[in-house]
């Protein structure tokens, strides 16, 4: 059974496009990712260039959205 947090999540999530979705689902893996580890803060170079290259192909396949577009999402929040 889903709590009240949980609803009010589902709710904002279902109103984002697809590509908002991905970035908010990267956003949560990162944040589970991170648990339990001592320091999240090192990570080596590969992985660095790996983040960095997937994050340029985001950006090329047009998987993004404007700071203006953003800003107008936050303020119906």
């Amino acid at each position: 059974m889903e709590n009240i947090l949980e609803k009010e999540l589902h709710a904002y999530f279902v109103q984002l496009n697809d590509a908002e979705k991905k970035s908010v689902l990267l956003m949560l893996k990162t944040f589970l990712s991170g648990r339990g580890k001592e320091d999240i803060g090192n990570i080596s170079i590969e992985q660095y260039n790996k983040d960095i290259d997937e994050a340029l192909a985001e950006v090329t396949e047009g998987k993004f959205i404007s700071q203006a577009e953003m800003e107008k999402q936050a303020d119906k929040w």
